[in-house]
């Protein structure tokens, strides 16, 4: 048998250990000119396998150098394209609006205003071309812009002062002046803005609706849509309309007291009736005088005649085409919400107003005050505000005449 094989014994014989001759070293590497000499160190070592790996250089011939072996030659070509800088961005690149980007990490506050602001701008080229080419045609345009943005912002103070009522369970009479005017007023223009509303339900009924609104706008469009000047020239033309009643009412008045039993309070009332025909204007401790009158009979709200009823409603803007006592009713609810507004506005001080305010609160309650200075209305408006909040609820027929006797008198002296 033969002698058993050790294991790493190949490379010996039976005779002995063979002796091979060690391969010759590799022949020295001869530098060119387009090669230079680089030694790597271990913090460069990684850097230059990734770079000299992506560029597609074989990293089995360079395993010596990298360990540290020797010298590695790279090609200068290949460095300059690996160590050189960054290229800077395009300039257009730079001009792009980053929300233009559509990308799933794109904010979307961003490109929503993004969108908005390109909107003003077109929407502001658009409009000066309308100034400069159709002038009357932009002022409607304006018009109604800032009208409906009125509406929406009153809209918006309407459902905050309601929400506000709810949560701290207050009444109507109970808010600010100002946010008791701001409910009434809103309450009166959407009454008036409901029938536009269901005229444009049909369909293609819209565009014969825009032409009423243009031919009718006193009649059809709420104050947010007329112009200052329609504004003015509607507010003459409906105080015409309820001046057209105070001779009347006046008249009425000098003859229903003629039959007073107290000769005392029919005296006062047929002079106060004189006083207010020759042009003078009354006070208010003449017409508290007379406060009795208007109670029961026969000047109460209750025993007026059909006729007063009516005209004191056309007073108040308010159709006299109505059932009597259905006429009774909302004279007297809404007497009665001018005088919580007067008592609030008692509170916050009639120097408080502004101008525009004091002017449409004397418009309201009888006076025409566009053609009356800001000082005149407040005159006016102190003493009116002095009578209301004297007067009982039950008194709300001498605060409706009064509407009539305190306002004549400006009237022939103004207009």
């Amino acid at each position: 048998m033969g002698r058993p094989r050790l294991f790493g014994s190949s490379s010996q014989s039976a005779l002995g250990p063979v002796h091979r001759p060690a391969p010759p070293p590799p022949p020295p590497l001869q530098p060119r000119d387009n090669l230079c000499p680089l030694s790597l160190s271990d913090d460069l070592s990684a850097v230059a396998k990734m770079a000299l790996s992506r560029l597609g250089c074989c990293w089995g011939g360079l395993h010596g150098g990298l360990l540290g072996v020797g010298p590695v030659t790279v090609p200068a070509s290949c460095l300059r394209r690996v160590l050189r800088a960054p290229e800077p961005a395009p300039a257009w690149r730079a001009l792009r609006h980053p929300a233009c980007c559509l990308s799933t990490k794109t904010n979307p506050k961003a490109l929503l205003a993004a969108v908005i602001s390109q909107f003003k701008y077109a929407n502001g080229k658009y409009e000066s071309f309308l100034e400069r080419t159709f002038p009357r045609f932009y002022l409607l345009y304006s018009t109604f812009l800032k009208g409906f943005r009125t509406l929406f912002s009153e809209a918006k103070e309407i459902r905050r002062i309601k929400l506000n009522m709810s949560l701290q369970k207050i009444d109507f009479h109970q808010l600010p002046y100002r946010e008791m005017e701001r409910l009434r007023q809103f309450r009166r223009d959407l009454i008036k803005a409901i029938p536009i509303g269901l005229l444009s339900l049909p369909p293609f009924a819209n565009y014969f609706v825009f032409l009423l609104m243009y031919l009718f706008p006193r009649q059809l469009l709420i104050r947010h849509f007329w112009t200052p000047k329609q504004q003015s020239e509607f507010l003459n033309i409906y105080h015409g309309m309820r001046r057209e009643v105070y001779p009347e009412l006046i008249d009425g008045l000098e003859q229903v007291t003629r039959f007073v039993a107290d000769q005392q309070l029919r005296s006062q009332m047929q002079e106060l009736c004189t006083q207010v025909q020759s042009g003078s204007h009354p006070e208010v401790e003449k017409l508290v005088a007379v406060r009795s009158l208007f109670t029961g009979h026969p000047l109460g709200l209750q025993r007026l005649r059909v006729w007063q009823v009516k005209a004191l409603s056309r007073i108040l803007f308010l159709t006299p085409h109505l059932p009597i006592f259905f006429l009774r009713y909302r004279l007297r609810s809404h007497m009665l919400e001018l005088q919580h507004l007067d008592r609030a506005m008692l509170k916050l001080g009639v120097s408080e107003l502004t101008e525009e305010e004091v002017k449409m609160a004397c418009y309201v309650r009888g006076l025409n005050s566009t053609h009356l200075s800001p000082s005149e209305c407040q005159k006016w408006l102190k003493q009116w505000v002095k009578l209301s909040c004297e007067l009982k609820d039950s008194e709300v027929s001498l605060l409706a005449h009064s509407m009539v006797l305190m306002s004549t008198n400006y009237l022939g002296a103004k207009e």
